[in-house]
C-alpha cells in the first residue's frame, strides 16, 4: 500500500541523519546511563522513518526508530486515522501496533523504551532490540537450503497472525480504541485506492495515460464482482521478507508494524505473492476469495507504479530501484489488462 501523493511542496531544505551526539541522550534514557553509546549506523530501506542502529561501549546493541520530516521521504501531510491507507507512520501507529501482536502471541521486535514528548529529540522516537540474525530476504537469497524451514516457521507466523479478526475494517490504532473507518467496506476502500493510483500513474507514465480509460473500467468490473462479507483479518498490510527479521535460533519476527490493521485476509496474500515469489507456496491458505484477489492484485500493482513515480519526484537517495518497481508493476498491469481483454 503506498501512501497518498501529498499536494505539499518537496523536502524544504537537505536532510542530515542523526550523528551519536544526536542519539546519545536517547540510548541513555532507553538503555541506562551507567552504558555509553558509541557507534551509530542509519540502517538502510526505511523511507518512513529513521532507524539506526545503536552500539554500546559493551558491544551490546539496539535500534532507534526516528519519526521526523528529516527521515520521511513522503512529505506527506498529517495522516487520517480513519483512513485505513493512510500514510502508516508515527508512534503511536507503532506503539498501538506493537502491543496488539504481543497480545496475539505473534513476534515482533521488543519495545525497550519510547518518547513521545520529544524529551531527547526533536521528535518521536523508540528504541527496540536488535535482532541478529538478518533478514528473511536475505537468508532465501543467501541459502536455499535453509529456505523451507525458515518458510515452515512463517507460515506458523501468518497464522499466528491471521487467527486474530477485529470488529471493523481500520488500522489498529484506530479500531482497538473504538473507533471506525471512513469507508464501509475493503472493496470500497480498495477501489478508491486503485482509481486514485491509475489516475496519478497517469499523471507521471505515458503507458499509464494512454490506457487510463481501460484501467478505470477494469477496476470497476472488478469490484462488481466482489460479494459483501462481514469479518476482518488481523494483517501486516505490506508483508515481505524483508519486513521480516530473524532472531539469533531463526525464528521470524515483524517489523515495519506501523501499518497494521484489520482487513480482507486476500489484501495480505496478494503482496505475499508479489514479495515471496516463488516461496509463496508455503503460504499459501485454503479459502481466499478469488474475486478479491482479482481486485487488490490490479490494485496492488498499479500502486506500486504510482507510488514509487511519486517518490523519486522528491529527494530520495536510492531512485533507481524505485523506477524498477515502478517498471515491473508497470508491467503486470499491462499484462493483467491484456489477460482480461
Amino acid at each position: 500500500m503506498t501512501p497518498a501523493p501529498s499536494n505539499d511542496s518537496r523536502h524544504p531544505g537537505p536532510r542530515r541523519p542523526l550523528t551519536r551526539t544526536d542519539l546519545a541522550p536517547l540510548a541513555r534514557a532507553a538503555l541506562g546511563p551507567g552504558r555509553t553509546l558509541t557507534g551509530v549506523e542509519r540502517l538502510r530501506g526505511g523511507t518512513k522513518k529513521g532507524a539506526y542502529r545503536l552500539t554500546l561501549d559493551d558491544d551490546s546493541t539496539a535500534v532507534a526508530y526516528v519519526w521526523s520530516a528529516d527521515e520521511d521521504y513522503w512529505d506527506q501531510p498529517d495522516p487520517d486515522p480513519r483512513d485505513p491507507f493512510s500514510h502508516g507512520t508515527g508512534l503511536d501507529l507503532f506503539t498501538a501496533a506493537h502491543d496488539r501482536l504481543a497480545a496475539a502471541g505473534v513476534r515482533t521486535t521488543r519495545l525497550l523504551y519510547a518518547d513521545a514528548t520529544h524529551t531527547h529529540l526533536p521528535a518521536d522516537a523508540a528504541v527496540v532490540e536488535d535482532l541478529t540474525g538478518g533478514s528473511l530476504e536475505d537468508l532465501l537469497a543467501r541459502d536455499p537450503h535453509q529456505a523451507p524451514q525458515a518458510m515452515e516457521r512463517m507460515a506458523e507466523l501468518l497464522a499466528a497472525l491471521h487467527a486474530h479478526t477485529g470488529p471493523r475494517l481500520g488500522k489498529v490504532a484506530l479500531v482497538d480504541r473504538g473507533g471506525s473507518s471512513h469507508a464501509a467496506t475493503c472493496e470500497q476502500r480498495v477501489t478508491e485506492n486503485a482509481l486514485r493510483s491509475v489516475a496519478e500513474a497517469a499523471r507521471r507514465e505515458p503507458r499509464a495515460a494512454a490506457v487510463r480509460r481501460e484501467l478505470e473500467e477494469a477496476v470497476h468490473a472488478l469490484a462488481a464482482e466482489v460479494r459483501p462479507r462481514d469479518h476482518h483479518t488481523l494483517i501486516h498490510g505490506e508483508l515481505g521478507a524483508d519486513h521480516v527479521l530473524l532472531t539469533a535460533d531463526g525464528q521470524p519476527a515483524l517489523i515495519d508494524i506501523e501499518g497494521l490493521m484489520y482487513f480482507d485476509v486476500e489484501h495480505e496474500h496478494v503482496f505475499l505473492r508479489l514479495r515471496f515469489g516463488p516461496h509463496y507456496d508455503a503460504l499459501r491458505a485454503p479459502g481466499l476469495d478469488e474475486a478479491r484477489m482479482r481486485l487488490y492484485r490490479l490494485s496492488t500493482h498499479i500502486g506500486l507504479v504510482s507510488g514509487p513515480l511519486t517518490l523519486i519526484e522528491g529527494d530520495f537517495p536510492h531512485p533507481e530501484r524505485m523506477r524498477e518497481i515502478a517498471e515491473h508493476n508497470l508491467r503486470e498491469v499491462l499484462s493483467l489488462l491484456r489477460s482480461a481483454s
